[in-house]
């Protein structure tokens, strides 16, 4: 009987364990992590920046403490242009974009900073340094950034046409010349439009 009852023993004991070890688990999530990170990173790359049709509403308040909605600047061409006082490029487009704004800011035409992963003293010493007084507001959980307008980096900007429809997207610094030359076209559109608004 005793034999009997070993091979018993002996055979459970070969017998594959059920279940997963804790070395078998702690894999197991990683994978599903891994899996996880990779799948949010493609959704990020499918969502691309708004080139065309209205542009997404959003309200932040600006560094002065003025509210800033988009929606409220529907008959005007807005210029939203995002940055970060660590960019280079950021720093080799801001004098431009001051001149442009102080060029159009009587003629309807409306620049918007907003700042991407920047220390909002970061941000203040930056526009003082540049002399920038066109409205500029951070974003600090980058819900406009990232969520409405999924930028890839600093700087990009998006031209809004007096239709609140994006009329252009500038995935690189902007050029003096070009901004001129795209606002002058979009304020001809507005101009020639019936109420000059479009809506």
């Amino acid at each position: 009987m005793s034999d009997f009852l070993q091979e018993l023993e002996d055979a459970d004991a070969q017998q594959p364990r059920r279940g997963l070890s804790t070395g078998s688990l702690m894999l197991l999530a990683g994978v599903v992590v891994a899996v996880i990170v990779v799948g949010v990173a493609l959704l990020r790359q499918q969502q691309t920046q708004p080139t065309s049709g209205l542009a997404p509403d959003f309200a932040l308040t600006t560094f002065d403490g003025a509210t800033f909605r988009l929606s409220e600047q529907r008959g005007k061409i807005v210029v939203i242009n995002f940055w970060a006082s660590w960019c280079g490029p950021c720093r080799e487009e801001a004098p431009a974009l001051q001149r442009v704004w102080e060029r159009y800011r009587d003629q309807g035409v409306v620049i918007l900073g907003v700042t991407y992963a920047d220390e909002p003293n970061d941000s203040r010493a930056f526009m003082a340094q540049y002399g920038l007084n066109y409205p500029n507001a951070d974003d600090p959980r980058a819900e406009v950034s990232d969520n409405l307008y999924h930028i890839q980096g600093v700087p990009e900007t998006f031209i809004i046409d007096h239709t609140g429809a994006v009329a252009q997207f500038i995935y690189s610094a902007v050029d003096e010349q070009t901004l001129v030359t795209l606002i002058d076209g979009l304020l001809a559109q507005r101009d020639n439009t019936p109420n000059g608004e479009g809506t």
